[in-house]
Formats: C-alpha cells, structure tokens, sequence
C-alpha cells in the first residue's frame, strides 16, 4: 500500500524548515522603541523624532514612544539613556549641545565619550538670528550699530544654555564685537514664544523656530548662521555677506545609544535612520522646517562627535562659559 499523503508531505517539509532556521528570524521585539529628546515638545529636535516615527515603526516592526526629557542643557535626558538597558530600545536624539556639556558642565553623571555610542547624525541645519519687530534693526549692520550705541541692553534667547544656538550666538557677538544679555529658555518653543511676546529682543535658535512667523512680520530675519544660505529662507541673507567673512555655525542632531548596545542592533537602527532619511516624505518635511537629512554609520558619527568636542571645547575655554 503506498502510504504518501501530499498533506502529509507539506507538513513535514515545514517542520524541516522551521526547526533548520534560527528562532531569531521569526522573532520580533514587542517592546516599544524609546525615542528620548532631551528639549521640550515643540522644537527642532522633537519634530524631528515625530518625521522619523512612521517610517521606523514600519521598518521596525515596534510601536515609537516619544519621551521628552528636557532640562539641564540635555543632560537629564541624557542620562536616562545611559541608564537605560543596553538592548537597542532605546535612542537618544542629540544635538550639539552634548559636545558642549564636557567643557562646560561640571561633574556630569556620565562619561561622554565611553558610556553612549553613535548610530548616525540625522540632520543638519544653519542657524537663524530673529528679532522682535520692535527693534529697529533689519540687518546685521544696523544690528551691530543698535547694539553698541546700546550696550547690554538687548536680549538674545535661546534654546539651551549651551547648545547649537548659544555657541553660535556667542560666535556672533564675539565677530561683531558687541555686548548682548543671553538668556536660556531650555527648550526652542519657550525661546520662540519669548521673542514673540518681546520679553527678548533677539532670538538665536533652529529656522524651524523663527521662520513661521516670518510672513505674518510677528518676527523679523536679520541672517542665517552658515556660510551659504537657506533653501528654506533663502531671501535671508548670511552673517558671512553681512560683512563677516568665514562666519559659519550650524546645528547638527544625531542618535545615540547606551555603549554596550549589540553591534547588531546599532547598525540596523543607523541603517534603518538612513532609509527612512532617503524616503521623500521625510525630505520634504525636514526641509519645510529647514533642516537637511545628513546619515552617517555608526563609526563616522563617533569620529564627528569627538572632533565637534574637541572643537566645541575649544570654544567654551576660551569664551569662559559654564553652565549657568
């Protein structure tokens, strides 16, 4: 009698199949992916994290939690990353505020350098220099005059105490030679709301935090931070046509994760960041808001890391800046 059943057949092939094959293939992490951003809701940094959700959540296969950890110049949300679990669920989206913090903060709960490890930088962007359309000043030449015939009495916010906007905003004040008051709102949506309501004359920070309020006139574009121009503002002109040569500071972001991490596990993050930066849906949101995707794999992100440190560090020594 032949005993071969075609059912028969299929359901042993299977099982084959699935016993030869690693387990690992077929299983999926059902834990979410923890996105913190160490600034408030509402800025540059966290709309970045909400573009990049949907394409990670595909790509990912996990649902995406924002968690917003601001305060301290990004040194709580910081370092609930490095307290975290080493096992990939688990991202810091940075800025360039955490290649400040070692020259400027003292005694930081973590090691800079040895306790996180990159995944790749995300974007970049030129900075943006506002005013209250109270001011008098529409260019950097009439800015530069206002502020000398009227010494310490002008304002500038900013996002962080020591971030992107501050050290470019202090960049600035040093090539005009002028004197200005900083004041740090720990977050760009405080800063924002700030210059809108004229508690501040100035407003150094992300374009995304000026730009909105450009056509309506509630703020006022005196130029951008980079050595070329905005393609998101692009009638602005630059620090560096405004009579300062070379002038350059932009704002970079990137994601990190808690050394020890799987090195498995960091290089499908960074690549799946890079995928999701080629996706048209996330170019055209980054460049509404003016920031310009910018992958890197994990090595070159540590090397730009330790070269922004040294530079940024550089930087706050000679400028004398602490931690306020």
């Amino acid at each position: 009698m032949n005993n071969f059943s075609p059912i028969r057949f299929v359901l042993v092939l299977l099982w084959a199949l699935a016993a030869s094959t690693p387990l690992t293939v077929f299983a999926q992490d059902s834990r979410p992916l923890r996105v913190v951003v160490p600034f408030p809701p509402g800025g540059a940094v966290d709309t970045l994290a909400r573009a990049l959700s949907a394409p990670l959540n595909r790509a990912l296969a996990q649902s995406i939690v924002i968690d917003n950890r601001p305060g301290a110049n990004t040194v709580i949300g910081t370092e609930a990353v490095v307290r975290a679990a080493p096992d990939g669920n688990t991202l810091l989206l940075m800025a360039t505020s955490f290649t400040v913090n070692p020259s400027a903060h003292a005694g930081l709960p973590y090691d800079s350098l040895n306790d996180l490890n990159g995944v790749s930088r995300v974007a970049y962007n030129p900075l943006i220099i506002c005013a209250h359309p109270s001011l008098p000043a529409r260019t950097v030449k009439e800015l530069v005059a206002l502020a000398r015939a009227r010494p310490r009495e002008l304002t500038w916010g900013v996002a962080s105490i020591l971030g992107g906007g501050r050290i470019a905003g202090e960049l600035f004040r040093e090539a005009t030679n002028i004197e200005l008051i900083n004041v740090p709102y720990g977050g760009g949506g405080p800063a924002t709301v700030a210059l809108l309501g004229g508690h501040t004359s100035l407003l150094v920070g992300n374009v995304l935090e000026c730009s909105p309020y450009l056509p309506s006139g509630r703020a006022r574009a005196i130029a951008v931070t980079s050595i070329a121009r905005s393609t998101a503002v692009p009638q602005v002109p630059t620090v560096a046509e405004s009579g300062y040569p070379g002038f350059d500071a932009t704002n970079w972001f990137g994601a990190m994760v808690r050394a020890g991490t799987p090195k498995a596990s960091i290089e499908r993050l960074s690549a799946e960041i890079g995928r999701a930066l080629q996706l048209p849906e996330v170019n055209d949101a980054l460049a509404r808001v003016g920031l310009t995707a910018g992958a890197m794999t994990p090595a070159e992100f540590d090397a730009f890391i330790r070269t922004e440190m040294q530079k940024n560090g550089r930087i706050v020594r000679a400028l004398k800046l602490k931690v306020e």
